[in-house]
């Protein structure tokens, strides 16, 4: 018996192999496997049945005796379609009409010649006779839709003056006679596919289904007025910063599928640059659209990114990863190591779990959440973050964790100055890193005496094309550990002056109030990926357990401390109210009024519980381990590893940004405000795609921006894109870029 291989199987199946079974339901051949329906295919279709006849055999789920009785065909047809499918794939199955294989004189060309004397209003003879055709063949033309009729041309645009005035000279033809779909078009076919939304290659997913498909090709189709088309302006960048190189290098591929790593990684960015924040937000995008724009037909659905991204995970190499990128970052570009920022950022978190506490700025109290430590580089663009394990300060994790890694990539012996702020501070910790090769720049912590007026001066430096002037004085001073450090001050118009010292031998008075300063950028990039990018979003609520052994304050002690502190500050109050009492008089004194006497047995009273508040405390430890005093399976914290994953994918796309907006500065004029924002509108604009496989390249047509001085900046990005030559990852295809000529 086959039966029991195929438990779930409708009435009146018929089982035709140990893996597969067969039924003819509402006029479809419907496909069984043991996990249920895999395809079917209308039994009137023959050159589908063909195909998925082929399909099955090419596979070995069925011989060729029982796919033939079960597709009603001979044998010999299966294989005979089996062999052109390995051949020549679904083209090779698909009927060979007789006679002529495509209109042999009526090509685009041709056909693009008399639409231009159509649009003239020239008559079909007339036209005809002009290009060398009958005029049959123009009406038979007109008939099938390929030609608009001389009426309909001229109602659809205006000829216009050629340069020389030797006549009109006539717009291009519309796209879809050049065999390129309309949005309308493309929405309708989508709609009617029967196996979801913009399923169109079903023998590559059928393959899939069952482990036969690594991954499936990109493959580009003429299409006009693709949404989001405009974000492959950005592919050059992205496989610059190693998006594709570094995936593969590191996760190597994905478990066999219709979706790859490729297509995951290339999702994945996309997402970021189009401003689509969490996976959820893809279901409100078309995704046949969005399909065009990764060159297969649909983009995946929310489930299928999840299952990727759980899997990636599930590997445990996120960190690799982000190591490789930023040792890719680092070689390229090693000059602007010299001087990092380092700073940390806030993830809150409102869950039920509870996690450690962490202080908010933008929030301005204490939330449960995590704690990243970026670095980033002279320019402020982000090199890598470590993810604090409980509520370590940055001086900690700068001595446990960013500074080794730091050295590891810039080398034993070069000299790097890190820039932070007052968190930092600690003069025992300078002294040991200047040792180390490392200079410091931060604000000086602690009060400090004013400096007399006369000792500033002015001084001023162009910097990225603006004038910058600071009033700055300079001295070398002395920390409480006898470290000799360069202060410097800027005053203000208000009067207030900002004391800034530094380590570093090399820099000018100016750089070092300018580098200083300039710590702004890494909170505007914080920001920035905050609105634009989600960066504190959660791509997962799943927990793990942490380290149980984790020290950490004793919370005894800590009630403790906080008792002490009251006492002392009510015996305080109680010296106070007897220095000010007279004799004879009574005094108010803990909401009661007291003699001096009394008031003087209270204070006896406050002193002896201070000393027994101090030997109690005395005699606890500091530090606790953290299972001491909570359930170890109440001992989390979120799991990390996905969120590693989105977050490098969300660091490329704002690097490939940061490369992208030097290009266009000098076309702008306010650069700094304007230049990401009008990146962000050329990734969402809509474009024309046009493959061309006779000259290998895939042409990306832009319809213009708002105003014309937006689409000359796009012009002229374009023609730089272009010029890199960039290749479709997976593809021979180079990729183009037009925009429309404004002079």
């Amino acid at each position: 018996m086959l039966t029991p291989s195929l438990p779930l199987l409708p009435r009146g199946a018929r089982t035709i192999s140990p893996h597969l079974a067969v039924v003819v339901e509402d006029g479809y051949l419907v496909v069984y496997n043991a996990s249920g329906p895999i395809n079917r295919c209308a039994v009137d279709d023959m050159e589908g049945m063909r195909l998925l006849a082929g399909t099955l055999s090419s596979l070995g789920l069925a011989g060729l005796k029982a796919l033939g009785e079960a597709f009603g065909m001979d044998p010999s047809t299966v294989f005979r379609n089996r062999k052109r499918l390995e051949e020549g794939g679904a083209e090779g199955v698909r009927s060979r009409r007789r006679g002529a294989k495509r209109p042999h004189k009526l090509n685009k060309e041709v056909c693009a010649r008399i639409q231009r004397h159509l649009a003239r209003g020239w008559s079909n003879r007339r036209a005809a006779e002009e290009v060398g055709v009958s005029e049959g063949a123009v009406r038979a033309a007109i008939r099938r839709g390929q030609l608009s009729d001389g009426l309909q041309a001229a109602n659809g645009a205006s000829p216009v003056r050629g340069e020389r005035g030797n006549g009109p000279v006539l717009p291009v033809p519309p796209l879809q006679a050049c065999g390129i779909s309309g949005p309308a078009e493309r929405a309708a076919q989508d709609q009617a596919c029967e196996q979801g939304v913009g399923v169109k290659r079903t023998v590559e997913r059928a393959l899939a289904c069952v482990g036969g498909l690594s991954e499936a090709p990109a493959e580009f189709k003429a299409a006009e007025a693709v949404p989001g088309a405009g974000v492959l302006l950005a592919l050059p960048a992205l496989l610059d910063q190693g998006l594709i190189d570094v995936g593969q290098g590191v996760y190597g591929s994905l478990r066999n599928g219709y979706y790859g790593l490729r297509s995951v990684l290339l999702t994945f960015c996309f997402m970021a640059l189009l401003r689509i924040k969490n996976l959820e937000q893809l279901k409100t995008w078309a995704p046949g659209e969005l399909g065009l724009v990764l060159g297969l037909d649909r983009a995946p659905v929310v489930e299928t990114m999840r299952r990727k991204l759980h899997e990636m995970g599930e590997r445990q190499l996120a960190r690799s990863f982000q190591k490789a990128l930023t040792e890719r970052w680092a070689l390229a570009e090693p000059d602007l190591l010299g001087l990092l920022y380092v700073d940390g950022h806030v993830r809150p978190y409102h869950g039920k779990h509870d996690l450690p506490e962490h202080h908010v700025q933008r929030r301005g109290r204490p939330m449960p959440g995590t704690q990243d430590f970026h670095v980033n580089d002279r320019g402020a663009d982000p090199l890598f973050y470590v993810t604090a394990k409980a509520t370590e300060s940055l001086l900690a994790m700068l001595e446990e964790e960013l500074l080794p890694e730091i050295r590891r990539l810039v080398g034993p012996t070069r000299r790097v100055t890190v820039v932070f702020d007052r968190e930092g501070w600690s003069p025992e910790s300078f002294a040991r890193w200047k040792e180390l090769n490392f200079d410091v720049l931060t604000y000086r912590k602690g009060k400090q005496s004013v400096w007399q007026e006369r000792f500033f001066t002015s001084r001023t430096c162009r910097i990225d094309d603006r004038k910058v002037t600071y009033r700055l004085a300079e001295r070398r001073v002395k920390l409480s550990n006898g470290l000799s450090v360069r202060e410097v001050r800027r005053l203000t118009d208000d009067g207030h002056q900002t004391a800034v010292i530094t380590t570093c031998e090399g820099l000018s008075t100016f750089q070092v109030a300018y580098r200083m300063f300039s710590r702004w950028r890494q909170e505007n990039f914080f920001r920035y990926m905050r609105h634009e990018f989600a960066i504190d979003h959660l791509c997962t609520t799943d927990t793990e357990l942490a380290d149980p052994k984790r020290l950490v304050p004793n919370p005894e002690r800590t009630k403790l401390a906080k008792e002490l502190k009251r006492t002392k500050a009510s015996l305080g109050q109680l010296i106070v109210s007897r220095s000010d009492l007279k004799p004879g008089q009574k005094a108010r004194a803990e909401g009661r009024t007291l003699t001096r006497a009394q008031i003087e047995a209270l204070i006896e009273q406050r002193e002896r519980e201070v000393d027994r508040l101090k030997a109690r405390a005395k005699e606890l430890p500091k530090q606790v381990t953290l299972d001491q005093i909570r359930d170890p399976q109440e001992i989390v914290r979120l799991e990390p590893e996905r969120k590693l994953i989105t977050d490098a994918f969300k660091i490329i796309a704002y690097r490939a940004e940061s490369a992208l907006a030097p290009l266009i500065e000098p076309l702008v004029a306010r650069h700094e405000d304007e230049t990401r924002k009008f990146l962000q509108t050329v990734f969402q604009a809509t474009a024309d795609l046009v493959p061309d496989e006779r000259t290998r390249t895939l042409t990306v047509r832009f319809h213009g921006l708002s105003t014309p001085r937006a689409t000359r900046a796009l012009q002229a990005l374009c023609d730089i894109v272009s010029a890199t030559d960039t290749r479709y990852p997976g593809t021979a295809l180079r990729l183009r870029f037009q925009a429309p000529q404004i002079a």
